[in-house]
């Protein structure tokens, strides 16, 4: 059976590739497809090997090669760049895939234990957010680029993604105080 792109003979469609999307995120929140991924995990495959599996699998559903569907996700950003609810979704499509893995490698406790953290994470960072919004523009420009210094030395280590009240105020009183006084 010869399987043919459907389309444009150079990228998939918007509507070929948001389909692809939602059934990906359909499939892989079903218990059984969760199941196939840490099976293909514990028999010493890659988990992303699996998920390109079910991948290539609703590109044959779709009538497209399964080839030509895996090499035109790696030009999505390319051919989309200025469309961007389409790179939006394409993000959270590879921010899923990268989800299903991890739940199969770590296990669901650990999973469990991991998606709490982040979550925890996510609110201190958007406390800091609003904590940093009672400043002037310039001033947030300044916390955000100690935060970006701060996250460019550790790394991009996600424990250092938040500062503290106390610290926004330091950066705050920093910029205000002059270091240097002349009289």
């Amino acid at each position: 059976m010869s399987v043919m792109p459907i389309g444009s003979s150079e990228m998939l469609s918007r509507e070929q590739l948001l389909h692809l999307f939602d059934r990906f995120a359909f499939l892989t929140a079903q218990p059984v497809v969760k199941k196939r991924i840490a099976d293909g995990v514990e028999d010493k495959q890659e988990a992303v090997a699996v998920t390109t599996a079910i991948q290539e699998e609703i590109f044959l559903e779709m009538g497209i090669d399964p080839r030509f569907g895996i090499a035109c996700l790696g030009k999505v950003n390319i051919y989309y760049e200025n469309d961007q609810d389409m790179m939006i979704r394409f993000y959270k499509f590879i921010a899923r895939e990268e989800m299903a893995c991890d739940e199969a490698e770590l296990g669901a406790d650990e999973f469990a234990e991991r998606m709490r953290s982040q979550e925890k994470l996510r609110e201190q960072q958007l406390e800091m957010l609003k904590h940093m919004r009672r400043f002037p523009l310039d001033e947030q420009s300044a916390i955000l680029e100690k935060l970006r210094q701060q996250m460019e030395n550790a790394n991009f280590d996600d424990a250092v993604s938040v500062l503290s009240p106390e610290q926004i105020q330091e950066i705050v009183r920093r910029r205000v105080t002059p270091l240097f006084n002349p009289r």
